[in-house]
């Protein structure tokens, strides 16, 4: 696990802990050091702290102008036991919410599992960006079942064209419009 990084080739275009509208601006990771785990696995110190003890993140791009982010979430989404979705939307979500984003990419190929709860976070988080979209890009299978299950298609757009294996190839703006294509292609 402590191998997994977060994708870095955005850096020379957007830092998150540079960012003063960002919720880890300021925050400096320790690369000497391994702090964090998940299951009493060490993690990769670039993978930022939600609060949460199995769900951390990595914030790889915001655009303000265009209202959108990307995050690479990492680790075991488990709204059951921890109420990761709860850690998720008041720790980053509704930071970058009152920062004026409406669209956000989830990335989510390094989320090991999911286990849901109550939809309340999500049916919050979905009208906070009531002209806005959620899209999870490159969920494992098995997660996205368990979305449905728990009827969280309602609020997240996930699969089909969304399972974009090569997203890293592309620059952040490219990816951007390559999802809102693919978002406005669904919602219409």
């Amino acid at each position: 696990m402590q191998d997994i990084e977060p994708f870095y080739n955005w850096e020379k275009h957007y830092v998150s802990n540079r960012d003063n509208k960002s919720p880890f601006f300021g925050r400096e990771p320790n690369l000497n050091q391994y702090e964090n785990d998940i299951y009493g696995y060490y993690i990769h110190p670039l993978w930022d702290e939600i609060g949460s003890e199995t769900l951390y993140v990595k914030v790889l791009f915001a655009d303000y102008k265009q209202h959108f982010v990307v995050i690479e979430l990492f680790g075991e989404w488990n709204d059951t036991l921890h109420n990761d979705i709860m850690f998720l939307k008041r720790n980053v979500v509704d930071e970058f919410v009152a920062a004026g984003i409406r669209q956000f990419i989830l990335i989510g190929e390094n989320v090991l599992d999911f286990h849901g709860a109550e939809d309340d976070y999500y049916a919050e988080w979905f009208e906070d960006v009531e002209d806005g979209w959620i899209a999870a890009v490159s969920f494992r299978e098995h997660v996205e079942q368990q979305w449905k299950r728990f009827r969280l298609d309602y609020y997240l757009n996930f699969g089909g064209t969304l399972q974009l294996e090569h997203w890293r190839t592309m620059q952040p703006h490219a990816f951007y419009q390559l999802v809102n294509s693919l978002m406005i292609r669904r919602l219409t």
